[in-house]
């Protein structure tokens, strides 16, 4: 074959291991100079063979990660159950959740910690929060954290912020025990026992359990896989009942990792506006989006009702008990509660992820981190292929899991306890409605390393599902 067209030679060449599934969806390819070696090419012939590939949408390219058979969106079957619009009930969440908390597995199939090494990332912090340990002077251990937290971290976070379109100043930020103190703190804020809070549906069980302990009714308003929240339903709900209050995860939200357009969106802001309610933003997920991070709901907020939660537990560490909340109107009050529910922070941990932001850390740590979540979902959705019956899965563009609808016969709630049997710890459709919905359904994470351990205990379970 001409010099000329080697590359279409190489470009059959990798298609038919693509094909052959020599190199499976999701999986990294040979880099360039290995094919530029083993081939006997040049780098300009390897690159425009694999720039050909992408072109097809057959491979992805990712900046220092090399190239990976790529996630064909079409090719993915996607859930299609809705929850119903049924009257606001009693928040009541299942045991069963305790459980798997208990066993350190709520973002993982494995009961027991895998060894490994430390990120990066969570080198570097710890290096930083040494640091700030390290610069304690005098008396400063005999004093608490005033409320809102640490001025150098709420700045850190305000210059973070600012990158994604939303403009805040220190003063209306405050540091909080992670995200789920910060949206507790958010309910507590604006709602009374009583009061109905809407809630996506499948949603965080999190909330859920809040929404139990503060004796508040749940209107579950139905959500789409791919775009959050049903605006029309949304609507419906509120044409029916009094709502005081809803929470919603409009960037990549577990179950589903969906991300609400920005049409919708507005159409949330004016529904509140309309109705005078509380908008609730949990954006936990938003820094793990896989290509360009969606500015929060909170940016288009001019009327001042949204109270915006986030943290660093999904997208740096879990062990890092550091969240922090925006709290609109409620703001002043949110101050109040915090020194109720949890009086100070750590000041010397606070400081030390300021540190870490500030020397450019941070944003590194996300970098590396998108390109391994991507890997590991494209690993996670081929694997899934190969279950038995017709199994359909989201294919977020961020986030953690996915969601996984199986065959209408299977009862995910009763495999937990055989799937425990099997060394593997599932987390079962029902537990992310109120009305026990999504019986056939699971999450599944994606958040840790792909090893033959978690490869291992998605096959068990697949052997499970054939016995139902």
């Amino acid at each position: 074959m001409p010099s000329d067209f080697l590359y279409l030679e190489l470009e059959q060449w990798l298609l038919k291991g693509i094909q052959d599934q020599r190199w499976r969806l999701g999986e990294r390819l040979p880099s360039i100079r290995t094919l530029c070696r083993e081939q006997n090419l040049s780098k300009a012939t390897v690159q425009h063979a694999l720039r050909r590939l992408e072109a097809q949408g057959l491979v992805e390219g990712r900046p220092k990660a090399g190239y990976f058979v790529s996630l064909k969106p079409e090719a993915v079957k996607k859930p299609q159950s809705r929850s119903r619009i049924a009257a606001p009930r009693q928040a009541a969440v299942s045991d069963l959740f305790l459980d798997i908390m208990q066993r350190s597995a709520a973002f993982d199939l494995l009961p027991e910690r895998q060894e490994g090494d430390l990120p990066p990332g969570v080198v570097a912090l710890n290096r930083s929060v040494g640091r700030a340990l390290r610069r304690q002077r005098g008396q400063d251990h005999l004093y608490y954290d005033e409320p809102a937290g640490d001025l150098g971290l709420r700045e850190q976070i305000t210059l973070h912020n600012a990158r994604r379109g939303w403009q805040v100043e220190p003063d209306m930020l405050c540091i909080t025990s992670g995200c789920q103190h910060a949206l507790f703190l958010a309910l507590m804020a604006c709602c009374e026992r009583g009061d109905v809070v809407a809630v996506e549906s499948p949603g965080f069980y999190g909330v859920l359990q809040l929404l139990e302990q503060l004796q508040l009714q749940v209107v579950e308003v139905p959500t789409s896989a791919e775009t959050g929240m049903d605006m029309d339903a949304f609507e419906q709900v509120l044409e029916r009942w009094k709502v005081k209050a809803c929470v919603v995860s409009p960037a990549f939200g577990t179950p589903g990792g969906a991300l609400m357009p920005v049409a919708a969106r507005r159409q949330l802001l004016n529904l509140a506006e309309r109705h005078n309610l509380a908008i609730i933003e949990d954006d936990i997920y938003a820094e793990t989006a896989f290509v360009g991070v969606p500015d929060p709901l909170k940016a288009l907020d001019t009327d001042n009702r949204v109270i915006l939660c986030s943290s660093f537990s999904k997208c740096l560490t879990r062990d890092l008990r550091l969240g922090w909340i925006s709290g609109a109107r409620w703001h002043g009050r949110i101050l109040h509660l915090k020194l109720i529910t949890q009086l100070a922070g750590s000041r010397f941990l606070q400081k030390g992820m300021a540190d870490f932001m500030a020397g450019g850390s941070f944003m590194a740590h996300l970098r590396r981190q998108r390109n391994e979540l991507v890997a590991n979902r494209d690993r996670l959705i081929a694997f899934l292929h190969s279950w038995p019956g017709e199994v359909r899965v989201t294919t977020p563009q961020g986030g953690l899991a996915v969601w996984a609808e199986l065959s209408p016969h299977v009862d995910t709630l009763a495999m937990y306890a055989h799937a425990l049997e099997e060394g593997v710890v599932m987390t079962p459709g029902p537990l992310f409605s109120v009305s026990r919905q999504f019986a056939n359904c699971l999450r599944i994470s994606f958040a840790h390393p792909w090893t033959a351990p978690r490869s291992d205990a998605l096959s068990r379970l697949a052997r499970l599902l054939n016995t139902q």
